[in-house]
């Protein structure tokens, strides 16, 4: 077998350990999100898949033997209610990865405001509303001694400003701020906070950005740098969550090699 080869198996076995742990993922329907479940689930987790596209999640529930969970990100009640659904079905979640999100670029000059709203709502108010919604078995998870994690997928975005993108990489800077503060603010209960910054990966991110111009871009980014799978990300967060429950890695930046 040679290198490379030894390599990519090694990568795909299954060796972080997170059996009896209930975890949810948010935007699972495509992405970093549908990898990021599937991981988890090989790691023997129970997983609740949360987004908008109940077909889409509908079909990863069945292939990972987890449950799904329609919800929006963007409204409150919406996630209230699919926490009371995984509670009913899973139990308490001790495992939470916000990951819905969306990235829009476009001039600022000529951007839609709409744009710049969708983005805000999804990537920074829709982590406050799903950390609200399971903070509460977050720390009576820590508090009987076990592990309790809330990941935060922002993006490298945050550190490295790209043209067109300004709005986009405030909200990732403000995932890096939330992350933070949040940490300050759990970690002495016992949750783990962190935030998992990928660079360019396979994903459907932009693809429904309005500037044409915008998606030309990042189209011949991802041909000239050549993005990462989601899978990627999605060891990180499994190798993260299985840490002895008083280490927490709060930070991990996941970047193509060639991205630098």
């Amino acid at each position: 077998m040679t290198q490379n080869a030894t390599t990519q198996n090694a990568a795909t076995q299954n060796t972080h350990d997170l059996t009896g742990r209930t975890a949810v993922v948010t935007g699972a329907s495509s992405g970093i999100g549908a990898a990021t479940a599937r991981a988890l689930a090989a790691c023997g987790a129970r997983v609740a898949v949360l987004a908008r596209r109940a077909d889409r999640i509908e079909a990863l529930a069945k292939e990972i033997d987890g449950v799904a969970v329609p919800a929006d990100v963007t409204d409150p009640a919406s996630l209230a209610r699919a926490a009371a659904t995984v509670r009913a079905a899973l139990g308490a979640p001790d495992l939470v990865v916000a990951n819905a999100g969306v990235m829009l670029g476009a001039p600022f000059a000529t951007a839609e405001p709409a744009e710049w709203h969708a983005m805000v709502d999804t990537n920074v108010t829709g982590l406050l509303h799903t950390g609200k919604a399971f903070v509460d078995d977050l720390l009576a998870a820590a508090a009987d001694g076990g592990p309790a994690d809330l990941v935060h997928v922002g993006s490298i975005a945050s550190h490295a400003i790209f043209p067109t993108y300004a709005v986009y990489s405030a909200t990732k800077a403000g995932v890096a701020a939330l992350t933070r503060g949040l940490r300050m603010e759990l970690g002495p209960r016992g949750v783990r906070v962190r935030a998992v910054e990928p660079g360019l990966t396979e994903s459907e991110l932009g693809e429904t950005m309005l500037d044409s111009a915008g998606r030309d871009t990042l189209e011949e980014i991802r041909r000239a740098v050549g993005p990462i799978p989601a899978g990627a990300i999605a060891e990180a967060i499994a190798w993260s969550a299985a840490a002895p429950p008083r280490v927490n890695v709060a930070e991990l930046i996941v970047l193509p090699t060639a991205q630098g």
